[in-house]
C-alpha cells in the first residue's frame, strides 16, 4: 500500500473514534463514526482477494445502516426536543432507534451476522482492531447516553448476546470466527451492566481488550487459522503456545486469573441491584463459551510434549519475528492472579 494512503488511514482510524468520544454534538459524533468507518475498509479490502472484498462490503453495507439510524435517531430527537446535545437523548423512540443502531455497530445479537464472516475475510491484525478499537467510539456513546437508555432492552440485548456468542462458537473450527463470538459474548456482559454501573462496564472493556489484543497477536505470530494447526505450534514457541492457554482460560472467565474479576463484579452488581435470575442465566449460559474456551486451549497444550507425533511438525519461526514477543508477554503479565486479589483487598 502506497505510503501516503497507509498514513491517512492510520491517522483517520485513531481520530475517528476520538472525535467521537470528545463530541458533545450529535453531528460531530456521526462524522467520527463515519471517518472510522471509511479507514478501516481499504485495511479489510487489502488482500485483494474475494473473500476479503465481500468481507468489506458487507461491513461497509451494516454500518452505513447503523449509521443512518444514528442520524435519524439525532435528528428526530432534536425535532422533539430542540436539543443536539449527546446526553439529552430524552425522546422515547429515538433512543430505542439509537440503541438498535449501537447494536448494528458493535455487532451485538441479534444484530451479530457480519461479524463472524467480516473478521474471518480480514487480515488477523484488522481482526484485532474491528474487535478492540473499532468498539470505542459506539461504546462511548452508549455511555454518554446511558441514563437515558432502556434498561430491560439493554439486558435482553446482553443475555441474547451473551447465549448467541457461546451457542455460535461450539461448532466452529477457524479461531477468528471463534474470536468473534468470543467478542459478541463480552459485549454482552458489558451492555448488561451497562445502566447500572457505567464504570464496570468499562473495566470490562479495558481488560477484554487487553486479553484480545493479546490472543490475536498470538495468532499472527504463531500463523494459526484453525484449531488443527494449533496442534503444532508448540513446535515454534513452546513457552507462547502455554501463555496462549492462559488468555484463553482467561477470556472464558475462569478464576483466578483477571478475566474472572469483571464476571465476578458484573454478578455482584447484578445480585446487589436484585436482579439474581438475570445473574443466574448470564452464569449458566457463559458456560457455552467456557466450553470452546477449553476445547481452543486444549488444542494448544495437548502437544506441548515433543513425544507426540500425530501431525506434521513445523518448525520455528524466523528470528525477526520473535519480536513480536516482548508485547505480548508484557500484556500477558495482566493475567497473573495477584491482580484480581489486589482489586479485592483494596
Amino acid at each position: 500500500m502506497n505510503p501516503h494512503a497507509t498514513t491517512i488511514i492510520i491517522t483517520s482510524l485513531i481520530m475517528g473514534p476520538l472525535l467521537t468520544i470528545s463530541s458533545d454534538h450529535w453531528i460531530l459524533a456521526w462524522m467520527g463514526l463515519e471517518i472510522s468507518t471509511l479507514a478501516i475498509i481499504p485495511l479489510i479490502a487489502k488482500q485483494h482477494h474475494p473473500r476479503a472484498i465481500e468481507a468489506a462490503t458487507k461491513y461497509f453495507l451494516t454500518q452505513a445502516a447503523a449509521s443512518t439510524l444514528i442520524l435519524a435517531s439525532s435528528i428526530t430527537n432534536a425535532w422533539q426536543t430542540g436539543q443536539w446535545d449527546l446526553t439529552q437523548m430524552s425522546n422515547a423512540p429515538s433512543s430505542v432507534i439509537l440503541t438498535t443502531a449501537l447494536a448494528i455497530k458493535l455487532g451485538l445479537a441479534p444484530f451479530h451476522f457480519w461479524l463472524p464472516e467480516v473478521l474471518q475475510g480480514a487480515t488477523t491484525i484488522t481482526a484485532m482492531i474491528l474487535t478492540t478499537w473499532q468498539k470505542l467510539a459506539p461504546l462511548s456513546l452508549l455511555l454518554m447516553t446511558a441514563q437515558s437508555m432502556n434498561t430491560p432492552l439493554m439486558v435482553t440485548l446482553g443475555l441474547t448476546s451473551i447465549i448467541i456468542g457461546g451457542w455460535g462458537g461450539l461448532n466452529q473450527t477457524q479461531l477468528r470466527k471463534i474470536m468473534a463470538f468470543s467478542s459478541i459474548a463480552h459485549l454482552g456482559w458489558m451492555i448488561t451492566i451497562l445502566t447500572l454501573s457505567p464504570k464496570l462496564m468499562m473495566l470490562t472493556f479495558y481488560t477484554y481488550a487487553i486479553m484480545t489484543s493479546t490472543m490475536f497477536l498470538m495468532i499472527e505470530l504463531l500463523e494459526t487459522n484453525k484449531i488443527s494447526v494449533m496442534m503444532t505450534s508448540w513446535t515454534k514457541l513452546p513457552m507462547l503456545n502455554a501463555t496462549m492457554m492462559l488468555i484463553l482460560m482467561s477470556l472464558a472467565g475462569l478464576p483466578p486469573l483477571t478475566g474472572f474479576m469483571p464476571k465476578w463484579l458484573i454478578i455482584q452488581e447484578l445480585s446487589e441491584q436484585h436482579m439474581c435470575l438475570t445473574a443466574t442465566t448470564m452464569a449458566v449460559m457463559s458456560m457455552l463459551s467456557l466450553f470452546f474456551y477449553l476445547r481452543t486451549s486444549y488444542q494448544a497444550t495437548i502437544t506441548l510434549s515433543p513425544n507426540c507425533t500425530s501431525s506434521t511438525q513445523q518448525w520455528r519461526h524466523k528470528p525477526n519475528q520473535t519480536s513480536y514477543l516482548t508485547p505480548m508477554i508484557m500484556l500477558s503479565t495482566t493475567l497473573l492472579p495477584i491482580v484480581p486479589t489486589l482489586l479485592a483487598i483494596i
